[in-house]
């Protein structure tokens, strides 16, 4: 009789067990959806303003922060480094855009402003191994800075999709002409009733970068 056994950790080639390590770091969407991520009142008009924002192409990665009215507090967008999809890799992304724009939150008890990640890639909408990455990397990144980790969006030809909620629309995609910041808010559907002026408003005036 034979038995089988999973090689260990130390018995892996350098490459496999970095390859586990990244694994590791990575987020299912069954995950995600679990992790109670807060819903977006009006995602449309967020992602039409980021997009409007930072014209963002394939392999690109736009952060913002918005406030407890869902006002965009601030922004930063980069481009993705080439390397294997890692969640650490993200994270350390993520969190340095995030402290260049935004002071952290940590001496709060709870928090206040929410931190979205809007990332522009190729394929279409479904989940890859590389969106768990950055889901992974959002979530730590959050906790890090002492912020809410919230929706998580891809931008492809096909639209935007915001994971773990099937909520998405046709425009803006890739393909499609960033639209002025005016333009952007007109496009987007109208938010529910709520104090305070809308995301489209903050987008206009906001210090994002």
């Amino acid at each position: 009789m034979t038995f089988g056994f999973a090689p260990s950790a130390g018995s892996l080639h350098p490459a496999s067990a970095d390859a586990v390590s990244r694994l590791g770091r990575t987020l299912e969407p069954s995950e995600w959806a679990a992790a109670g991520i807060p819903l977006l009142r009006n995602p449309r008009e967020v992602v039409s303003g980021l997009h409007a924002r930072h014209h963002p192409e394939p392999a690109t990665a736009v952060v913002a922060v918005l406030d407890a009215e869902e006002r965009l507090t601030a922004s930063a967008s980069f481009a993705r480094r080439p390397v294997p999809a890692d969640g650490w890799e993200f994270r350390n992304a993520l969190l340095a855009h995030l402290r260049r724009v935004v002071p952290h939150d940590l001496r709060r008890r709870t928090p206040v402003r929410t931190a979205v990640l809007l990332y522009c890639r190729e394929g279409d909408e479904r989940w890859t191994e590389e969106d768990g990455a950055w889901m992974w990397g959002l979530r730590d990144a959050c906790t890090l800075h002492g912020l809410r980790c919230g929706a998580y969006i891809t931008l492809t030809r096909s639209g935007w999709q915001v994971l773990g909620e099937g909520r998405g629309g046709r425009r803006p995609s890739t393909g499609s002409r960033p639209a002025g910041l005016a333009e952007a808010a007109a496009e987007a559907e109208p938010p529910p009733p709520r104090t305070g002026g809308g995301a489209a408003d903050a987008l206009r005036r906001a210090a994002a970068r």
